[in-house]
């Protein structure tokens, strides 16, 4: 005997909406958001609970120490993708509700790296910064969220972090700059270079609005930066120091200023060298970058003066050795056009030119310039 035929089963909720048949009740493509949302939720939740519960066992004395470090640090990492996918969606759903304010950027920076001090500790972070106050409009709340982005991104790359926040040169834009060393050895392969935290950077400057950013990222660590459009106020033209005709107010900050010039003519060395004099600034000369590698090994300069001549790719890659281990370091070139005078603006690779015959006129002026910018 054949049994009665059964409808079939519907694949969709039974109610549905007017005006829509049940094949377009419901897409994953429409509510993957949601479907962020509540794991990221999930996520965010479960680790705190289970982080809660490490504590305690570690106040009952149940774990030591060092066990609850081991267990705390991937829960950390899982909290961190957990707040970070949640901030992405709210970011990208417009959920974040923005009030700008004139922000010292120096200053919420410096907070920043306060609270993560112990974490940056144990982490053995060597860390050199330089934070020149500049005014940032932008709601703080984003900026603190977006500086943490930066750090959470920036800091699998190695263990010595060079931060710096000023003024670009053009356009005059606060500047925030994060570069990262490992002392030759490549970070671990498991570190994926588009990872939440930079997704979270780009969903802040995409959403925040005046915030421009570029990375670059190579085998020894990575350089990354941002330029925000909306800075309050920009200094136009030179201020870092009044030069007087005698130089006189300088003379006092060059004791012990040193200083190396790197050409193959010796007349440009020797020239160079009699300005210096002038102004109270010992030095030496070299005529290659393998002497002046040599030099710098015994020696690092205050200031160098390099020939136009040497520029190029070997010079490119000697200016990047010399960055990696110290946190910013001028350079003066001597240019070929014998009257040239550029003094240099407040970019990091911006550069002052003296041209040949303009040597013993022009060079202590904007050698003194160039050191009055570092202090």
């Amino acid at each position: 005997m054949l049994s009665p035929t059964k409808p079939p089963v519907a694949s969709t909720p039974a109610t549905k909406g007017p005006g829509k048949n049940e094949s377009e009740a419901w897409s994953l493509d429409a509510h993957w958001p949601e479907l962020l949302a509540g794991l990221a939720d999930q996520v965010t939740e479960g680790v705190s609970a289970l982080q809660n519960q490490i504590d305690q066992l570690l106040a009952r004395g149940r774990i030591s120490r060092q066990e609850h470090h081991a267990l705390s640090v991937p829960v950390g990492r899982i909290k961190l993708a957990g707040l970070s996918t949640q901030q992405i969606n709210r970011f990208y759903g417009g959920r974040i509700r923005q009030s700008h304010e004139k922000i010292n950027m120096a200053d919420l920076v410096e907070g920043v790296l306060q609270e993560r001090k112990k974490e940056l500790a144990l982490l053995g972070i060597v860390l050199r910064r330089k934070l020149k106050p500049v005014d940032v409009l932008i709601d703080p709340t984003v900026a603190h969220t977006f500086v943490n982005a930066v750090l959470d991104w920036a800091l699998p790359y190695g263990n010595r972090v060079d931060l710096r926040l000023d003024l670009n040169n053009w356009p005059p834009h606060a500047r925030l700059l994060v570069r990262v060393a490992n002392d030759g050895l490549p970070p671990s392969s498991g570190l994926a270079d588009d990872n939440l935290s930079w997704m979270l950077i780009r969903q802040i400057a995409a959403s925040a609005g005046g915030i421009d950013i570029d990375r670059q990222i190579a085998d020894d660590g990575i350089q990354f930066t941002a330029l925000f459009n909306r800075t309050v106020k920009a200094v136009d033209g030179i201020s870092a120091v009044e030069l007087s005709d005698d130089h006189s107010s300088m003379f006092k900050s060059l004791a012990g200023t040193y200083v190396l010039t790197i050409s193959p003519a010796l007349q440009i060395r020797a020239d160079v060298r009699d300005a210096l004099r002038e102004i109270g600034i010992s030095s030496d000369s070299v005529v290659d970058f393998r002497q002046a590698r040599d030099a710098v090994n015994a020696r690092m300069p205050n200031l160098i003066v390099v020939d136009a001549e040497m520029k190029g790719e070997e010079f490119e890659a000697f200016r990047r050795e010399l960055l990696r281990d110290v946190f910013e370091l001028p350079f003066v070139e001597i240019s070929p056009d014998d009257s040239s005078f550029d003094m240099a603006g407040f970019g990091e690779f911006s550069m002052a030119k003296v041209g040949r015959g303009n040597v013993r006129e022009a060079l202590g002026t904007a050698v003194m310039f160039e050191l009055a910018k570092m202090m």
